[in-house]
């Protein structure tokens, strides 16, 4: 269990002040010259030495993700693109910090927009997050009239923006490159790469995209040293993570833990259990609504971290862990996401446009049972067609979650179908 002192967001309840005096009281903006006088390669090292994999669901090393950026500055601007679209179903850890940590959040991006040598710092925040854009907006103003950015930011002699831009809700706008063309005022949906964003991405410039958490986590880490961070968590899932837990346990909550904690003990914990006890859980969601679920007799052992949950078929994702007992008719839960899916398809890719409404349908069907049994095969073929043949990830998240069903209650489903055949026969008599 994590220790007290190990813990980045000290205020993520909110229970102490979010002013700018409060967040220096926590130790937030301490040193920060200091820090950006270590030098770009050094800062950068660190991450990566660190350990530390981007927050946002993809897990992908941070420290590597800012050294793609090119070296040196030439005609074009470089930028910092901040990930705070958070539209995936069952995750609400980002607006937790835009909230109660947002200093976190600004510190982290004068430091990683300095490393990457970018002078501007752009974060997209999810339409429905009003309040958290006043929030964030509020300790923006604090930060450019204390001198922490904008000109001379912190006395380093570094020139450094933070710009808040509003998106509209739409879920495909997390995916980085469908957020750069929202950013630049187009249609919001995914580019072909390569090429990447650090080549070519906002405005045509090299940038990169990194999630809130991924961001707000920096300054502490290079407080602290790589190593302590390291030392937390397991081999390659190292670090504190913010995890949300939804659904029916006793006391819903976000989280600050350690990666690598057991489901079990997160659960019991920190959420006060399962609703009417640990025997009465039926599945689990781990990480947000597009990864796959788990059935109870895997997660009474399962590890909360990457590597982990990818063992066992599924992800750790978000870290938004959704929680069924046994009053969960699980075929109708899944139902219900690829309808979420259906409906925020940007219709570019035509596996994704025309097969999230194809298996939307077709649950739709397995949840009344009014289906053949050799259905849920089709049913399964569709997901491998549409899995992996699209531009973005959302086809990926539009199908897993069905896999997943398939997977483990297969046995449910041709139960569900054949009671309804039954009740047709019987009607027919």
């Amino acid at each position: 269990m994590l220790k007290d002192q190990d813990r980045i967001f000290t205020n993520i309840y909110g229970l102490r002040e979010c002013t700018l005096a409060g967040a220096q009281a926590r130790g937030d903006w301490d040193g920060t010259k200091t820090l950006l006088e270590r030098g770009r390669d050094t800062i950068i090292d660190e991450i990566k030495n660190s350990g530390l994999r981007g927050r946002g669901g993809a897990g992908f090393s941070t420290g590597m993700k800012w050294s793609f950026m090119p070296k040196e500055v030439g005609a074009r601007a470089h930028y910092l693109v901040i990930n705070a679209d958070e539209g995936e179903p069952g995750t609400c850890k980002d607006r937790e910090i835009l909230r109660h940590e947002p200093h976190k959040l600004i510190e982290g991006s004068l430091v990683a927009s300095f490393a990457m040598q970018a002078h501007a710092a752009y974060v997209y925040i999810r339409g429905e997050f009003y309040r958290e854009a006043e929030a964030l907006q509020k300790a923006v103003d604090d930060a450019y009239e204390a001198g922490l950015i904008g000109k001379n930011a912190c006395g380093s002699g570094w020139d450094f923006d933070f710009y808040i831009h509003m998106g509209a809700g739409a879920y495909i706008c997390g995916e980085e490159s469908a957020l750069i063309q929202s950013l630049e005022g187009k249609k919001g949906q995914p580019r072909l790469k390569p090429p990447f964003p650090a080549n070519v991405g906002a405005w045509g410039c090299p940038t990169t995209v990194n999630n809130v958490e991924s961001i707000a986590v920096v300054p502490e880490i290079l407080r602290r040293g790589a190593d302590w961070f390291g030392a937390l968590g397991r081999p390659n899932n190292t670090g504190t993570k913010l995890f949300n837990i939804s659904g029916h346990v006793n006391n819903p909550c976000t989280v600050e833990e350690e990666m690598g904690v057991p489901l079990k003990e997160l659960i019991e914990k920190h959420a006060g259990g399962v609703r009417g006890g640990w025997d009465n859980l039926f599945a689990i969601i781990p990480g947000g609504a597009s990864v796959p679920l788990l059935p109870k007799s895997l997660c009474d052992n399962v590890l909360m971290d990457f590597d982990s949950l990818k063992e066992v078929q599924s992800g750790l994702g978000t870290a938004a862990v959704m929680v069924m007992d046994k009053s969960t008719d699980p075929i109708k839960a899944i139902t219900r996401l690829s309808r979420f899916y259906k409906h925020e398809s940007c219709g570019q890719c035509t596996p994704c446009r025309e097969g999230t409404g194809w298996m939307w349908r077709m649950m739709e069907r397995m949840t009344a049972g009014n289906a053949a049994v050799s259905e849920i095969d089709l049913l399964e073929e569709v997901t491998r067609q549409v899995e992996g043949h699209t531009i973005c990830a959302l086809g990926d998240a539009a199908a897993w979650p069905i896999q997943g069903l398939i997977r483990h209650f297969r046995p449910l489903m041709e139960e569900r179908i054949e009671q309804h055949q039954a009740a047709q026969a019987n009607a027919a008599e």
